[in-house]
């Protein structure tokens, strides 16, 4: 299945961004993706503000409790890119048979299988696959508003590791999995705007994923820690994995494909994180040796075979890896986190500009947003649209999520400056 129609001006205005061409105006992506979207509660909050149809949003995203950004609320926001993901959520479970519930006083909806249970001391606690017999694997903490994960590395034996043991969550799609995906790509393809998947199974040593939260009861090495110290000490180890995750991955991309064609324009590789606030977790040689390769291989069989725009997501100082990225096949970088150290905007635009399209940068969610004055949040919109924008290659995007309690008001500062510049 393939689209013949004419892109409409929101597609269009993204596919010129990503070619590094002038667009009409800056393309904007809120929502989209999981690490490009918005926290429940300010949803909520906008939904009122706008004065749109007034219903509990659903939680979408429940790790992070991001929620879901309905046409219209996309429309008042102007954003051009919608998201196709994957239905099971990183818990496991499905996206369906929506049910109320409370969180921190507001009320949501959450799938069927959001089954959580209360700690003595009040945490929340979520449950793999949506099974409270089963241990929990992630905790909200008392008056949080998002989980984190819990470490269940319950049969460790670095004498006897078998790949094996961490490839249990990766493997062939269903048939099923696979029908799903193109009913959800169609019933997206509305014909107004572009359409990022969020499938495939890409994602290799993604740390958010490493502690397996949707298993039961998973093997291998689900300490964040023991991962981290294993890419030095244990890299054959870690090689064994990769191979086998990439021949899933493009057994399952060739089979996503021969259903869905080009209907999506963007798809979403890996989400594993580089850079830290000031330096990196793994040196430029490491990275061409234990990433490089094999997302070079899922790029260019996704170059070769389609017409998908390839988006990476990696958080802080991460300017050092862009070469290898670029030359790996990656076309958009995520989020931009400009306030690390060697991430200065100008520095990017006038290196990586006319190779990689900046997906994010558009302003800081650490300080500015959350706790910066409208004007704050107005002027560093502008200054980072002068910067990124020019020649195309900038979809304006926060860095990373919106998060809860970030004031209503910064987030109108932000799509008025937007509007501004239309």
């Amino acid at each position: 299945m393939t689209t013949t129609q004419a892109p409409s001006k929101s597609r269009q205005r993204l596919l010129d961004a990503l070619n590094h061409r002038q667009p009409d105006r800056i393309p904007v992506d809120f929502g989209a993706s999981p690490v490009t979207g918005i926290h429940v509660s300010c949803i909520a909050e906008l939904r009122d503000h706008f004065g749109l149809d007034k219903h509990p949003v659903k939680v979408t995203e429940p790790f992070q409790m991001l929620g879901e950004v309905e046409d219209d609320l996309r429309d008042a926001l102007g954003s051009d890119v919608k998201g196709v993901p994957g239905r099971k959520v990183m818990f496991g479970f499905e996206n369906k048979n929506w049910k109320p519930w409370r969180l921190n006083g507001l009320e949501v909806l959450v799938p069927g299988d959001f089954n959580v249970t209360v700690a003595d001391n009040g945490d929340i606690l979520m449950h793999p696959q949506g099974d409270v017999t089963a241990p929990p694997s992630a905790r909200m903490p008392k008056g949080f508003h998002f989980f984190d994960a819990i470490i269940r590395q319950n049969h460790f034996d670095p004498e006897h590791l078998d790949p094996a043991d961490n490839l249990e969550e990766f493997g062939p799609m269903s048939d099923s999995a696979i029908d799903d995906i193109a009913a959800d790509v169609k019933a997206a393809n509305d014909g107004e705007y572009a359409l990022f998947g969020n499938f495939g199974g890409c994602a290799l040593g993604d740390i958010a994923l490493v502690p397996a939260v949707n298993l039961k009861d998973p093997r291998g090495i689900r300490d964040v820690a023991e991962w981290y110290v294993s890419t030095r000490s244990r890299r054959d180890y870690i090689h064994k994995i990769y191979e086998r995750q990439v021949e899933f991955a493009l057994g399952n991309l060739e089979r996503i494909h021969a259903r869905i064609g080009d209907s999506i324009d963007i798809i979403f590789l890996c989400g594993t994180d580089f850079g830290t606030q000031s330096s990196s977790f793994c040196s430029v040689a490491t990275f061409n040796e234990l990433w490089f390769p094999y997302y070079k291989q899922m790029c260019d069989w996704i170059h070769g075979h389609t017409s998908w725009k390839i988006f990476k997501h990696t958080c802080g100082s991460a300017a050092r890896f862009f070469d290898s990225m670029v030359d790996a096949g990656i076309d958009i970088v995520n989020p931009v986190q400009c306030s690390a150290v060697g991430m200065e905007p100008e520095q990017l635009k006038a290196k990586y500009g006319d190779r990689l399209t900046f997906w994010g940068g558009g302003v800081d969610t650490q300080q500015v947003l959350p706790f910066g004055t409208p004007e704050q949040v107005r002027e560093q919109v502008l200054r980072r649209c002068e910067i990124f924008a020019p020649g195309g290659g900038f979809v304006f995007n926060t860095i990373h999520n919106i998060q809860a309690e970030t004031p209503v008001a910064n987030i109108l500062a932000m799509v008025n400056a937007l509007r501004s510049l239309e």
